[in-house]
């Protein structure tokens, strides 16, 4: 059978398109919500009836999983929408990612922050680029190399040799990806990636995965 083709070369069906997309997977978000909801009902139930507790996990394990595919869809719907920045003067970078490697180091897996003694403010959005950084240096972390633990994961922040109005924010010790997981919609980690890198480039800057490491651009001016 010879595979389907669809061009569409009109801009405003193609807008068009893209709204009804964000709406239909609005509508399936809402759908799995009624999903978790009555599954929540049936756990409540059967906790109280003492049922075996090989059924009560499944129903956890169920309402985890409508969990995370509505979370999933919510990110869907947010990366199809238009990126609205409310910018604020003196957002600190550095401080910034200190405090997120902080809340994400442990012993087992640590976090190291490495930043330039200059300061590195910029004029950002504080709420959606603190989501995006958090987001990125979080799947870092399920990407550290995997040699026993010997490998910590270290995030540089600094000045751009080439721009010194711009900054670079570099996450390090990473095994080999073979996606651009800034560029993909494999997962809920890939989702979140591409809605963290719509971000970053709503302000001017990029982001990419390159030879076992994230790197990210922005403009401080």
């Amino acid at each position: 059978m010879k595979p389907l083709e669809t061009r569409i070369e009109d801009g405003g069906t193609l807008q068009n398109l893209g709204r009804a997309s964000i709406q239909i997977v609005h509508d399936l978000k809402n759908q799995l919500n009624g999903l978790k909801l009555y599954a929540t009902f049936l756990r409540r139930r059967m906790e109280k009836n003492e049922r075996p507790d090989d059924e009560q996990e499944t129903i956890v394990k169920l309402i985890a999983g409508l969990d995370r595919a509505a979370n999933d869809l919510s990110t869907i719907v947010e990366y199809g929408r238009e990126i609205e920045l409310k910018k604020q003067p003196g957002f600190d970078l550095q401080k910034v990612m200190r405090s997120i490697c902080s809340d994400l180091s442990d012993r087992s897996c640590p976090v190291v922050c490495e930043s330039a003694s200059d300061s590195l403010q910029g004029n950002l959005d504080p709420s959606k680029l603190t989501d995006a950084l958090n987001w990125v240096s979080t799947v870092a972390l399920k990407y550290r190399r995997n040699d026993n633990g010997q490998t910590a994961i270290t995030v540089s922040v600094r000045p751009a040799e080439a721009d010194q109005d711009s900054a670079i924010v570099e996450w390090s010790g990473l095994s080999q990806i073979d996606h651009d997981p800034f560029r993909s919609f494999a997962g809920t980690d890939e989702i979140r990636m591409s809605l963290a890198a719509r971000i970053i480039e709503a302000h001017g800057g990029s982001a990419k995965y390159q030879d076992g490491r994230f790197l990210v651009i922005l403009p401080l001016s």
